[in-house]
């Protein structure tokens, strides 16, 4: 029980970062209203807080690899809780954004750690299911945080949702300082790839960065698309978006159904929906249940990626997890960045409807990567060495070492 009331409070941690990384676009005119500046300068938020998680993941993994986990992540949460007080109480544009920047670096290293430190608190048996309620709170994020956080700062300020997020900050600290087991790095199973595997490794990164980026090129246009190319209303496509939002929830449930061992293939199979789902939502862009059904299948797979990728980087990682973990994280940034700026730019060319057939071709590029990915149960540096790998169950997700 006290493991699975940690959980809780990390899976709202993963809520936390995310609510926070994306709050300034629901809340660009009050934020620029009050601080005199422009809505563009606002949303630069955004962009500069992706683009430091991703020059600081790595870095600071090296840096604290010694630290327990515990300590580290209490840290990283009290600096983004701090950071996020800052920007609430901001008289100006760079307090505010230099409140952003320290939380980006918190949140780089955060999710470089959290999967390896909740694997490390349950047996093989139930880590599966851990991970997918851990993602699950990133899940939520821009279901319930994000809309919720507009409506506050639109009915009392934009800075109220802020200080809530910062009280939320604390509390989720004191639970994991109360209670998280405190371990010595080196002691837990999951802090070296109970599969080691550098090629399936690389190719699980560049397969990552690529679809992400097809993910963020349609993400990025959805607004416009839904309402230029299927005829929706802006009320339609508010409704639409969290629609998607829950089918992403459900694939974080269902990638905690996958069996250890079919790891790789469910994400192939995943890249394949999405692909298939960005082409229908291009081909029956005029029918409007069409695009609708598209967004929701293509939420869905993003999001069961996103679990079965936690899984799989425990499995394949050619080191320490944590250290993979944040090669695959700042593959995931640099796809939400490369493809936010590849959708801005489909959208100042005035050919919103193009935007889903580019985000399939993308999604097809990377399913072509996934494919050619290693084959055999067993990593090649194992037979090379003759050592036997551990063996894996068929159980779900996360059911042997090799998650």
């Amino acid at each position: 029980m006290r493991s699975w009331t940690v959980l809780v409070a990390l899976a709202a941690s993963t809520f936390l970062y995310v609510t926070i990384e994306t709050l300034p676009i629901g809340l660009l005119p009050e934020i620029a209203g009050q601080l005199g500046t422009t809505t563009a300068a606002v949303g630069l938020l955004v962009t500069a807080y992706g683009l430091m998680v991703v020059a600081a993941t790595i870095p600071l993994t090296l840096l604290t690899h010694r630290w327990r986990r515990r300590r580290l992540l209490v840290a990283l949460l009290l600096a983004a809780t701090a950071a996020t007080a800052l920007s609430a109480l901001a008289p100006n544009y760079p307090a505010l954004l230099a409140g952003r920047v320290v939380t980006a670096l918190s949140q780089a290293l955060f999710w470089a750690v959290v999967t390896p430190a909740t694997a490390a608190m349950f047996r093989p048996a139930v880590r599966g299911r851990a991970i997918s309620i851990l993602y699950g709170g990133s899940s939520v994020g821009p279901l319930l945080g994000v809309p919720a956080g507009t409506w506050l700062g639109q009915q009392f300020g934009w800075r109220v949702p802020f200080l809530v997020l910062a009280g939320l900050g604390l509390a989720i600290s004191a639970v994991i300082v109360t209670l998280m087991p405190d371990q010595t790095p080196g002691t837990s199973d999951t802090e070296r790839g109970s599969a080691p595997d550098a090629r399936a490794y690389r190719n699980l990164v560049v397969t990552v960065a690529v679809l992400v980026t097809g993910a963020f090129v349609a993400f990025t246009c959805i607004s416009p698309f839904l309402t230029e190319a299927s005829g929706l209303s802006g009320r339609a496509v508010s409704a639409v978006l969290l629609l998607r939002g829950i089918a992403g929830l459900v694939g974080v449930i269902a990638a905690g159904l996958v069996p250890a061992r079919h790891t790789g293939r469910a994400m192939t199979v995943v890249i394949g929906v999405q692909a298939v789902a960005l082409t229908a939502q291009w081909a029956g862009s005029a029918i409007p249940v069409i695009s609708i059904a598209a967004v929701a299948t293509a939420g869905f797979a993003l999001s069961a990626m996103t679990a079965i990728l936690a899984v799989r980087v425990l499995e394949v990682a050619p080191g320490r997890t944590d250290l993979a973990g944040a090669g695959s994280s700042t593959a995931f940034n640099v796809g939400i960045t490369a493809g936010a700026l590849i959708g801005s730019q489909v959208l100042a060319g005035g050919t919103v409807r193009t935007s889903a057939l580019l985000a399939a071709g993308i999604t097809a590029a990377a399913l072509i990567i996934a494919l050619a990915r290693p084959r055999g149960d067993r990593p090649r540096a194992q037979l090379k060495s003759g050592t036997a790998p551990r063996e894996v169950s068929e159980r779900p997700l996360g059911s042997s070492h090799s998650s």
